[in-house]
């Protein structure tokens, strides 16, 4: 793995090795060359923004030029930054945009698409969340170290990636924006996915407040929040090693683990891993490196 630059420093910071020169040579390329980042966890672009930005450039020309990276195929461009710009340009008819060509990693390349658009762009809280995922997943971070990277507490981190044990209707609301990152939040909650998607509709088409959603769940009786754990024995009590592997483990992955040191029939304990839907799943399985095809 490549070095652990602080992505909260900035863009720059992933830019200061030593084989990137402080004179860099502006080209022009054509747009046909030029492919996007594919680990970009912007899904959606504002319409009217980006009209407005081409109709911007179809005027003055792009000031600002993107950054790119040779592609494995010959003679293409992967965008590291500007995408916008690189999708405005083409909207506004033209045929080539000024560039920074530079020698990054596939590391750097997935960090600096995250850390330009939690800077720059107003990502969905689904976008966000499969950003830091994706940070996970493919850099094989915690959770702590994902959220050190990009200056945010690991608790911050951990809300954002729980969403995504949502439904994906319920995810889809939240991509449109019909639900905040809060009322989701709340929806969470909720262990019956029928029951969650109904109250995520109502939530949506009456407006509720984060209030109002607690006090219907509380009314449904479907609040998955844990029961008062029975007080254990001193046999059966956890070490502060058992606790501190718990939330070592719940920093992984994402989601609620439990270790029980009590002995079976065969005298072994167990971990337990929570997840809440097949997706989640599946993404605690790419966490452990298991694949199923």
């Amino acid at each position: 793995m490549a070095s652990n630059k602080g992505l909260g420093r900035g863009i720059e910071a992933l830019f200061s090795d030593s084989d990137i020169q402080s004179e860099e040579t502006v080209s022009e390329i054509k747009l046909t060359q030029l492919v996007p980042n594919p680990y970009q966890p912007r899904k959606q672009f504002d319409s009217n923004a980006l009209a407005d930005l081409a109709n911007s450039i179809g005027k003055s020309g792009v000031f600002q030029p993107i950054i790119v990276r040779k592609a494995a195929m010959n003679g293409q461009y992967e965008i590291l930054a500007g995408e916008r710009r690189f999708r405005a340009s083409e909207k506004a008819h033209k045929t080539t945009i000024p560039a920074i060509v530079r020698n990054v990693s596939d590391e750097q390349m997935m960090e600096i698409a995250v850390l330009e658009n939690l800077q720059r762009e107003d990502l969905t809280a689904i976008e966000e969340a499969e950003a830091y995922n994706t940070l996970m997943t493919n850099l094989k971070l915690t959770q702590a170290q994902v959220a050190s990277r990009l200056g945010k507490s690991r608790s911050y981190v951990a809300n954002y990636l729980r969403l995504l044990g949502l439904p994906n209707e319920v995810k889809t609301m939240v991509q449109k924006k019909q639900l905040s990152m809060g009322q989701a939040r709340a929806l969470l909650s909720v262990s019956d996915k029928d029951a969650l998607r109904k109250l995520a509709r109502k939530v949506y088409d009456q407006t509720l407040t984060v209030r109002q959603i607690n006090k219907a769940i509380e009314e449904m009786g479907t609040s998955t929040k844990p029961k008062r754990a029975k007080k254990t024995s001193r046999a059966t009590r956890k070490s502060p090693f058992l606790r501190e592997t718990e939330d070592q483990l719940q920093d992984r992955f994402g989601t609620s683990v439990s270790i029980n040191n009590t002995p079976n029939k065969h005298g072994n304990g167990k971990i337990e891993i929570d997840y809440m839907s097949n997706e989640d799943l599946n993404r605690i399985l790419k966490l452990l490196d298991i694949h199923i095809d």
